[in-house]
């Protein structure tokens, strides 16, 4: 295979052709990289860094991620407790791009939380866990993943962030960086706008449940915002899992990324094997790499 690289920033474009140079070769298909997993290889999730809504259309279970944005994450995790979004609901489903929920009339008290948070859309990337993904990105100077989420990095290691793939949430906000605190957040549902990385703050990815509200109508307002109160679908309990009762919490183990599992998963999905599949692309990006859930045996 040839690899042309076109420096567009030295440093880029050397990782990008070093990686480039060292895809692995095709090993196990996808199939059989899961049957395979050891029980190691799976982690539950952190009933305290859960978060659970129900609604008619069905139950959408998020994982936070605190480490990327610690104090949107705590305002979430406060809204949560203190029962805010019980009797919300979805207001916006905008065609291949973002379900958003929360307070369509934007009276609701959000009680003791940070009111004005600080534009968190990157973290520090030393010390956090990383499993890079070689292709290299267009975004970005270093992809991969961190505690299951799908992740970018400065060419120096020094700052961290959450991308927008598919499921992965994020906190709406109006023009000023500091006017998002949580009590409205989206998910993409379409094709990743990566454009929109280090713009919001993000705060988890769903694992479980989107297509509930993927198969929402699309809204008819401007940025698919339902215009009448009828078309919105209400949200009527939202809790993190460590506040429910048992028999109601979420049972799902994630493949974990930071094993030799989920690098041969990696490449399964870079060379499909599958039958349908005549040719494979040999190559995957960080958001077409889906995150294994399954049922907690």
């Amino acid at each position: 295979m040839t690899i042309r690289c076109l420096p567009l920033v030295a440093a880029l474009a050397l990782s990008a052709c070093a990686a480039a140079r060292t895809l692995p070769e095709p090993g196990p298909a996808a199939a059989d990289v899961l049957a395979k997993a050891s029980a190691s290889d799976w982690r539950d999730l952190d009933p305290d860094q859960t978060l659970v809504f129900d609604s008619p259309a069905g139950r959408v279970v998020v994982e936070l991620a605190p480490r990327f944005a610690p104090v949107h994450v705590a305002n979430v995790r406060a809204l949560a407790t203190a029962g805010f979004w019980d009797g919300t609901a979805v207001v916006r489903v905008q065609d291949n791009y973002v379900v958003q929920w929360g307070d369509p009339t934007e009276k609701k008290d959000v009680g003791p939380i940070v009111r004005d948070p600080p534009a968190e859309y990157y973290a520090p990337a030393q010390g956090v866990p990383f499993a890079p993904l070689p292709e290299g990105d267009v975004y970005a100077a270093q992809v991969g993943w961190t505690d299951g989420m799908p992740v970018a990095r400065d060419a120096t290691d020094t700052q961290t962030w959450l991308v927008h793939c598919y499921g992965v949430v994020g906190v709406g906000r109006d023009m000023p960086p500091n006017t998002g605190t949580g009590a409205e957040l989206y998910a993409v549902i379409g094709h990743a706008p990566r454009h929109l990385d280090r713009n919001l703050a993000m705060v988890g990815r769903v694992v479980s449940g989107l297509e509930h509200w993927t198969a929402l109508a699309r809204g008819k307002g401007p940025l698919g915002f339902y215009e009448a109160e009828g078309q919105r679908t209400p949200i009527t309990r939202a809790r993190l899992a460590s506040a429910l009762p048992e028999a109601e919490r979420p049972k799902l183990q994630l493949l974990r990324t930071d094993t030799a599992t989920w690098s041969a998963w990696v490449n399964a999905r870079r060379h499909r094997k599958e039958p349908f599949f005549v040719e494979a692309a040999g190559r995957v990006d960080v958001c077409s790499v889906p995150l294994p859930t399954r049922p907690k045996p």
